[in-house]
């Protein structure tokens, strides 16, 4: 690993860099123009967000390829024979033209700039003739020989074309399931291999441009640090080229918590980490090694999920029947020795829904029974039933049983089922095998449980809690021992929340550096919760002001304080604070430097922000700067107030 030094740097998504030679969002080469701010600053490090490519979804954590970097990143203008055509193709014009018009819109078209450049690349690619006699030049195949990703990406794109960018798991069935080598032998074929040949040359492009921009900041003093998220799309190439490697029947996300009652299920796959470990998680070493082309330190993403990651059955519609990988499980016959019956045991790992549960919404009992057929078997003359074998809650929601019900009541009756299929005091991760639901003392089946029964189980879970927090610690050890040691990047990881006990001291085992946001950095469990001193930080660490997930320093400051008074000296005063930490990186956000001057704020705080959790809208992942590069590198002022921070 490269030597850490104390690094005063900047977090920015590369889009946000508004330069007059990007007008429309920022690229690869904006970085130039941006490095040129920075070292007059005195900022030695720029943190991008991830920059790879995401397709439609303008969600930089929502990747289609660990490896392919983003086509809308590409400047134009730099492409062989742009400027020839622009001269005598007014389509191609137009849509250029349609580009520069994009130069003051407050936050970035997305879409729109996504189609703009893809017609403008695709019309480039076959007027200029880049491919010729079914090859490409040599440089470019060289280019090839050296990034085994490219072949399958190329493929993969071709296919998502084809089909429309739907979802490879809508693909017909002949190109779904193919395995590497029919993947590979369909990039050879002729009749589609120009097709292949256009992703390979956007990859191209793509690479030697940032390359180009990554020599630059270096020229300038600069570092990089890139951002690697954890999870991988479902829709990714990647999951689709080496499904052994993701549990594509589970979903990650997190448990039951305040603010987030039912969990949360963020539509990812999980890894296989066994199939991973088998390979020696190639796959996971050549991700860090084709970041490492650009970058000198980078972020794990919720790092927590090398740990454990919350893992969802994909059938489920919330995150309640989910539990941790890796696990610590019991047996049934685990159970039995502490004094439970095998009905006992039933009553505790299933749901049993009573018939008056429904009859409370049709009040009528033989129409209850009927809709009660459709999803459960009863219990033998009880009123009583279990869910069938084959139930999920998705399978319910298409189920019609307008039959028996009015479509409100319809939609009560499932709501009620699907409530009713998380209320179990064990959830079962694998055959014959159980573990406690996170929210286990709420179940009914808990409720009607003697205090002698409670003690015992809850003795169970404590035991089973010691096994998990080594088994955590083994196996995240094993794996960030063997990605960190596998490249010289600066590792640093995303530990916010995190009230793991084996974390830090495995983090600091493989010298990953964690993440302390000031506001959050407080004695939480004293009266008034007060801040932690930044001299108090572990030196091992990042120190940053906001994070893209959160509200700026300014939104914070007029909305979450009890001051509600935010000027450009209260900004200066905070990131001078924070500046003074202990941890060996500073990193605040741009927008955050961008407060000590007044003229570059925005009307309203929220309109700063760069994603808003929760929510899927044209508003997220699109922030722009309130002015071009070029306007930032002559503003003396805000330079040396920034230059004060060091």
């Amino acid at each position: 690993m490269k030597d850490i030094t104390k690094t005063f740097g900047t977090v920015i998504p590369l889009g946000a860099l508004r330069t007059e030679k990007c007008p429309a969002i920022g690229e690869f080469s904006s970085l130039k123009a941006f490095a040129s701010f920075c070292k007059q600053c005195g900022i030695r490090m720029i943190q991008l967000l991830p920059v790879n490519d995401s397709g439609t979804q303008s969600s930089p954590y929502s990747a289609l390829s660990a490896f392919a970097l983003h086509p809308i990143y590409i400047t134009l203008s730099e492409v062989e024979g742009y400027k020839e055509l622009i001269k005598k193709n007014p389509d191609f014009q137009n849509a250029c033209n349609w580009l520069l018009s994009q130069k003051d819109k407050a936050r970035y078209d997305y879409q729109g700039i996504l189609n703009t450049k893809n017609y403008i690349l695709r019309t480039l690619y076959e007027e200029t003739d880049i491919f010729k006699k079914g090859k490409l030049p040599q440089k470019i195949e060289k280019w090839v020989s050296s990034n085994s990703w490219v072949k399958p990406y190329s493929v993969y794109k071709n296919l998502k074309w084809k089909y429309m960018q739907k979802s490879w798991k809508e693909w017909p069935k002949q190109d779904r399931f193919l395995s590497k080598e029919e993947i590979l032998s369909h990039f050879d074929d002729t009749e589609l291999v120009k097709e292949h040949f256009f992703y390979i040359w956007q990859q191209y492009i793509a690479d030697a441009q940032f390359s180009d921009a990554v020599k630059a900041c270096k020229k300038e003093g600069l570092s990089l640090k890139g951002d690697l998220p954890i999870l991988m799309n479902e829709d990714s190439c990647d999951a689709w080229f080496n499904p052994d490697f993701f549990n594509q029947k589970l979903r990650a996300g997190s448990p039951a918590d305040g603010d987030n009652p039912t969990g949360q299920n963020w539509g990812f796959p999980t890894y296989n980490w066994t199939a991973l470990a088998k390979d020696d998680y190639s796959w996971w070493i050549s991700r860090l090694k084709s970041a490492e082309k650009y970058y000198d330190a980078y972020r794990l993403d919720h790092i927590l999920g090398f740990f454990r990651i919350w893992a969802i059955p994909e059938t489920d519609s919330n995150a309640l029947n989910g539990h941790t990988e890796p696990c610590a499980t019991f047996k049934a016959a685990d159970l039995e020795k502490l004094g439970f019956g095998k009905d006992r045991i039933r009553w505790l790992s299933k749901p049993h829904i009573p018939t008056k549960l429904i009859d409370n919404i049709t009040w009528n009992h033989d129409m209850s029974v009927k809709i009660l057929e459709t999803f459960c078997n009863r219990i033998g003359n009880e009123d009583l039933w279990l869910f069938k074998d084959n139930f999920t809650p998705r399978l319910m929601y298409d189920t019609d049983i307008s039959e028996f019900c009015t479509s409100e009541a319809q939609n009560c009756i499932k709501e009620i089922l699907n409530n009713k299929w998380s209320d179990r005091c064990f959830v079962e991760p694998a055959k014959n095998k159980l573990c406690f639901s996170w929210i286990y003392q709420n179940s009914t089946a808990w409720k009607t449980l003697n205090n002698e029964e409670k003690e015992k189980l809850n003795t169970l879970h404590e035991q089973l809690e010691v096994k998990q927090n080594k088994l955590w610690k083994k196996s995240a050890d094993e794996i960030l021992s063997k990605l960190t040691s596998s490249v010289e990047m600066v590792p640093c990881g995303e530990d916010l929340g995190v009230g793991l006990s084996c974390l830090a001291p495995v983090m600091k085992k493989n010298n990953i550096l964690g993440l302390k946001v000031v506001r959050w950095c407080r004695q939480w469990d004293k009266e008034g919760q007060p801040f932690i001193h930044v001299k108090k930080y572990e030196p091992l660490s990042v120190c940053t002001t906001s994070v893209h997930d959160s509200s700026t320093l300014r939104e914070w400051a007029e909305t979450e304080t009890e001051d509600k008074k935010f000027t450009p000296a209260i900004a200066a005063k905070l990131l001078k604070n924070a500046s003074k930490a202990s941890s060996i990186y500073f990193i605040p956000p741009l927008q955050d430097l961008l407060y000590m001057d007044k003229k570059l704020w925005l009307k309203k705080a929220k309109d700063e922000r760069i994603n808003i959790p929760g929510t899927v809208t044209d508003f997220n992942w699109t922030y722009r700067l309130p002015c071009t590069v070029e306007e930032l590198c002559i503003n003396h002022v805000l330079i040396e107030k920034i230059k004060g921070l060091c």
